[in-house]
């Protein structure tokens, strides 16, 4: 099909940090407080590049932006080390709700892979466990603060390992517990989601949603195997769903228009709703975006926005590219001209993609309907 891509809301001032936000795709391990990483690694022994706080959230924030794997990939190293214990992971999960609850966040899903917890003898229950704890203990400080938020964890599985099953089980078994998801991260190229064909109808056959990474680090093939192999209700980044979008510039007699033709497998991602969980500055950082072109005014999510896809706005690792959902929204205004109607419609398109019972869920789009409506 063939449509005309229209211009965006003019953008307008407004405080972007007390709206209501919803956050689908953000790492625990990717989301630490540097002071936290610094007391952490003390008590456990670990070595890191710094010891001062700022420092240290420098190297991070630099590390990630090198333009090199390896150095990028070393960020995790020490976050992940850090958290092997009960008392870290209770720590970190805890300051994870806190700091999401800081930026206006309203519902949060944790994403994080136990099996990569378990060096200081921890089990994947006990790793969940503290987990979940910690989120727990997270929501009583902020509800003493006299705000509301709600938090789920997505249990994840790492791609290149072999525990697809596994960990599959595990989500299940804590699915009245705190998990109300599952995902498969890290390296997405060479490793297709069909690889964990078995765990994802294992999920199916027990009714537990899945949203998995693709679309990000590889290309139509990974999105493909995650809607078919991995049953996927959402895409983890999903932004290279715009290499199947063909768009050609025509001259009329006033200005230029760009003529849109969809593919099938982006008609069947937009057409059925199939939540897109993008995450701007990350896929500027990581390269995801690298066949559109340089700097963030060519990231596809406006385009795909504009065509009626299910966008919505997540920041994937806090830490390492050093942006909060605020300064994200923030940069779409700046780069796109959105404005308070257009961020309502991303923050909708996040609550109704959440993992939430349908009750919660209406309940959670009506709190964000009043919000925007109080602010006039």
């Amino acid at each position: 099909m063939t449509e005309p891509i229209v211009d965006a809301a003019p953008a307008i001032d407004f405080d972007l940090k007390n709206l209501p936000k919803v956050s689908l795709h953000d790492h625990l391990d990717g989301g630490l407080r540097p002071a936290t990483i610094i007391e952490l690694a003390e008590a456990v022994g670990h070595t890191l590049p710094s010891t001062d706080p700022v420092a240290l959230g420098e190297w991070f924030r630099e590390s990630a932006n090198s333009g090199s794997l390896v150095r990028y990939l070393e960020t995790f190293d020490h976050t992940v080390a850090v958290m092997q214990t009960h008392e870290g992971l209770f720590r970190v999960a805890k300051e994870f709700v806190e700091d999401l609850a800081d930026d206006g966040v309203v519902y949060g899903e944790v994403r994080w892979a136990p099996e990569q917890h378990l060096r200081k003898g921890l089990s994947l229950d006990e790793a969940v466990e503290a987990v979940q704890e910690g989120l727990e203990a997270g929501v009583e400080a902020v509800g003493e603060s006299g705000r509301e938020i709600q938090v789920g964890q997505l249990i994840t599985a790492m791609r290149h390992a072999d525990r697809g099953q596994e960990i599959a089980e595990l989500a299940v078994r804590h699915r009245n517990k705190g998990a109300v998801g599952f995902d498969i991260a890290g390296a997405e190229d060479g490793f297709l989601p069909a690889r964990f064909r078995d765990a994802f109808t294992y999920l199916a056959q027990h009714n537990f949603p899945a949203t998995v990474h693709a679309g990000e680090a590889a290309g139509l093939e990974s999105i493909q195997s995650a809607l078919v192999d991995g049953r996927a209700l959402r895409l983890g980044h999903g932004v290279r769903i715009a290499e199947d979008i063909m768009v050609e510039f025509e001259d009329d007699a006033e200005d230029t228009v760009g003529l849109v033709t969809l593919g099938d497998l982006s008609s069947w991602i937009r057409d059925r709703g199939i939540a897109l969980e993008i995450c701007p500055s990350s896929n500027l950082q990581t390269g995801a975006i690298a066949g559109f072109g340089e700097g963030i005014e060519s990231h596809p999510l406006d385009m795909l926005y504009q065509l009626g896809f299910n966008v919505t706005i997540n920041t994937d690792n806090r830490l390492m590219s050093g942006v909060t959902l605020t300064d994200e929204f923030d940069l779409l205004v700046e780069t796109f001209d959105y404005d308070l109607d257009d961020l309502l419609e991303l923050t909708l398109n996040a609550a109704e993609a959440s993992f939430l019972p349908l009750e919660e869920k209406e309940a959670l789009v009506e709190y964000i309907n009043d919000s925007y409506a109080n602010l006039g």
